[in-house]
């Protein structure tokens, strides 16, 4: 079950299994900003529906890292449509699998003692749906140019530490970010709602990953869209 938020003229935000996914649309196509868990993919093809689209239209998909929750309906989509499927020089590298900075089972399971964990890690697993070695070899590094060619005229913005490659993106005129998980205002397996970094489980490096959240803290967006939580407003 997923349920898609109009949140700016040309913006609208999908929660999925607890992840978000973003459409941005103009008169070029629509922009997919993450694309939710494997089995997300169907409730991701039904959001381009909603807004009156078809995988057809897409004219880019953004990745802000490479974790499963987030390139689920990758594959579908460039098999179907060749969609070229950009992120960060050095998160490029993790979609294909060339390294990879992903919680491990051990970890997880570790999560079954916390508060909110069981029903997360059921949840996490169903939504997997065996799809552990899922990557993307056609990922490849945005290109400035390209980038800003997109609907909502998209500038990258490099956030690593929750993985080393994370990239988040920036609506410049209309000051809309996309903030992946460097920045995120909710979880399962967080106590509190709020501008906040994920549990330090999921992060390759805490330090890392703290100071870029408060980076873009002070960054005050307009509207931050975050990969886990509601979109806030400034």
């Amino acid at each position: 079950m997923s349920t898609i938020e109009q949140v700016a003229d040309s913006v609208y935000v999908v929660a999925g299994t607890n992840v978000n996914w973003s459409l941005i649309t103009g008169d070029s196509g629509v922009v997919l900003v993450d694309a939710g868990y494997p089995r997300d993919t169907g409730a991701v093809l039904d959001s381009l529906r909603q807004i009156g689209h078809e995988p057809a239209d897409l004219a880019a998909i953004l990745l802000t890292h490479a974790h499963l929750d987030h390139i689920g309906a990758i594959p579908t989509l460039v098999e179907r449509t060749g969609v070229p499927v950009y992120t960060g020089a050095d998160e490029a590298a993790h979609a294909r699998r060339e390294y990879l900075q992903q919680i491990t089972p051990a970890d997880m399971a570790r999560q079954l003692r916390t508060p909110g964990g069981p029903r997360w890690v059921f949840q996490t697993l169903r939504a997997l749906g065996g799809h552990v070695r899922m990557s993307v070899p056609t990922a490849t590094t945005g290109d400035e140019n390209a980038l800003r060619r997109l609907p909502g005229g998209i500038v990258a913005v490099p956030t690593p530490g929750h993985t080393t490659g994370h990239t988040a993106y920036l609506m410049p005129d209309e000051d809309i970010l996309f903030s992946g998980d460097a920045l995120v205002t909710g979880h399962p397996l967080l106590p509190d709602t709020g501008l906040q970094a994920l549990p330090e489980v999921f992060n390759h490096d805490e330090a890392q990953t703290h100071t870029t959240a408060e980076s873009l803290i002070a960054r005050r967006p307009r509207l931050l869209i975050p990969g886990h939580g509601k979109p806030m407003a400034r």
